[in-house]
């Protein structure tokens, strides 16, 4: 595969990407961190989500920090 060619993990992760950055405009915050629904945000959370799944290709697993 090509370098600049996006796997199905990286188009859904530019996807929820801009769909936060979207939430983020709307809620005029440039960060969820200052957002009143940080602890019960579905999109935030499907964002991260997708951030684990675009690292570990969707084959599960942990991340340890």
């Amino acid at each position: 595969m090509p370098e600049n060619t996006l796997d199905e993990w990286q188009i859904l992760l530019t996807q929820k990407k801009t769909e936060l950055e979207t939430c983020q405009t709307q809620h005029q915050v440039k960060s969820c961190m200052q957002c009143n629904e940080l602890l019960t945000c579905v999109l935030r959370d499907s964002y991260v989500k997708a951030v684990y799944d675009s690292m570990s290709k969707g084959q599960g697993g942990g991340f340890e920090f």
